[in-house]
């Protein structure tokens, strides 16, 4: 793998959103940009809250028009404490069928090239597919968000490998050329939508679409119960995962330790990793999908 080029998708690869979206609003963002585009054939929840992820993330997809794009619960870690969605989601949107692995497979089987894999959450859901399917290594090109190598608090490993440090070292292990767009390159705030920003009010419009207000909500309730603000790390990597050129990634080798903490190491793993990013560029792309941007109001997705 040492000397294989990246691997680059052609146009039109199939994508699949692999999300653990009902806590910080970063992944619902993520989502609004992910159902853009035509090739989204796949969301997938992680670190499931009894299946109300995949219902929220149901609810939001179909009010952004994209009821085509499938909605699989995946792997429920126990944990509660990230919970933003209480009370959003109509009693009327169904439980999410479940099936990770079937999922991802069927993706793959109707098409013959490479399929895309985004990453925003707990890496539990991939290290499955990669453990059960790993004929499927060679077709998934994976983009995570995740890992560190010099994380804020040196006593702990960033948030998505720490949840699940296990599937975090399957995926380093066995996929193929994984892409990590690491806490050292998502955590500024100059990718931060902050409370009663002008993104945020325009989002919380009356006059906002549903999927906008439904977002904004959601905002709300991150910014009473945990921070004044939420960094877009997810759709950051959403833009590595699209090809998209706000994130330079170098080769590197890494390892992880018994809690998720990464560190290089000249016999770790073959990664590409995050070293540069062109946060004004991304955020101007950002905007542009949530119409957000000065002068303009959020329209539906389509």
């Amino acid at each position: 793998m040492s000397g294989e080029p990246m691997l680059t998708p052609r146009a039109g690869s199939p994508l699949i959103v692999d999300t653990d979206a009902g806590g910080d609003p970063d992944d619902a963002v993520a989502l609004v940009l992910a159902a853009a585009e035509p090739t989204l054939a796949l969301v997938t929840t992680v670190d499931e809250l009894g299946g109300r992820r995949a219902k929220f993330v149901r609810h939001l997809l179909d009010l952004v028009g994209r009821p085509d794009v499938p909605v699989v619960a995946g792997a429920d870690l126990g944990g509660t404490r990230m919970d933003c969605i209480d009370g959003l989601v109509p009693d009327s949107v169904a439980a999410q069928p479940v099936g990770v692995v079937d999922a991802v497979a069927a993706v793959c089987a109707r098409t013959e090239g490479l399929v895309r894999w985004a990453g925003l959450g707990p890496v539990t859901n991939l290290a499955e597919v990669l453990t059960t399917r790993p004929d499927l290594a060679e077709r998934l090109v994976v983009t995570q968000m995740g890992g560190a190598l010099n994380y804020r608090d040196p006593e702990r490993a960033e948030h998505n490998f720490r949840v699940d440090p296990a599937a975090a070292e399957v995926l380093l292990r066995a996929a193929r050329q994984p892409r990590l767009v690491m806490s050292d390159t998502t955590f500024t705030p100059e990718i931060e939508i902050v409370e009663d920003s002008e993104q945020h009010r325009r989002l919380a419009d009356p006059s906002a679409p549903e999927w906008a207000r439904l977002v904004a909500a959601h905002m709300d309730r991150w910014f009473d119960r945990f921070h004044p603000g939420t960094i877009q790390h997810d759709a950051l990597a959403l833009s590595a995962a699209l090809q998209l050129p706000y994130v330079g990634l170098r080769r590197e080798r890494v390892v992880l330790d018994a809690i998720g903490r990464m560190t290089a190491a000249p016999g770790g793993h073959h990664v590409w990793i995050s070293a540069t990013a062109d946060y004004r560029a991304f955020m101007a792309w950002l905007g542009k999908g949530l119409g957000t941007s000065s002068g303009s109001a959020p329209n539906p997705v389509s």
